[in-house]
């Protein structure tokens, strides 16, 4: 499907301009030997990763046929649901928290794209955003909005 092709291919452009806004962190004489860049530069290469596979499934997609106009219009409201729902995201994203932003963002993305299981998408919602907050806060020592819950980082 050219939708797919066309998300595939911003995708990657999205994560090679990451990966080259990662070079101007400033790097560090002292402290740390991998420096401030390592995990976002890991990133950006794992973003890199993830663009790819995802054209090359999309390569692999066996065509069908298309169901002319209405079907193309819908993958492009689903395209413009979910750039406007990041856009939310990242507006409330310090007044409501880390935990609670992330996971509504990721409920209601779930909840489009697996429809009918809400346990499972309520959980893994909850989970991802809970655990990755620790990780991040506890392990990683990285200060994340606490927003609503008033957590303690």
């Amino acid at each position: 499907m050219v939708a797919d092709r066309v998300i595939s291919v911003l995708s990657l452009a999205l994560a090679v301009a990451y990966l080259l806004a990662t070079r101007q962190i400033p790097a560090l004489e002292i402290g740390d030997p991998l420096g401030p860049r390592a995990f976002p530069q890991l990133l950006g290469a794992g973003l890199i990763l993830a663009a790819i596979l995802l054209f090359v499934e999309t390569l692999k997609k066996a065509p069908r046929a298309e169901g002319g106009a209405a079907a193309a219009g819908s993958h492009w409201g689903v395209v413009a649901f979910v750039t406007v729902w990041t856009g939310a995201y990242f507006l409330l994203f310090e007044a409501l928290g880390y935990v609670v932003a992330s996971a509504a963002y990721l409920l209601v993305l779930m909840a489009v794209f697996n429809r009918g299981r809400w346990a499972m998408n309520v959980a893994t919602a909850v989970l991802f955003s809970a655990v990755t907050y620790w990780v991040f806060t506890r392990q990683l020592g990285v200060t994340l909005p606490a927003g609503l819950l008033g957590l303690v980082g």
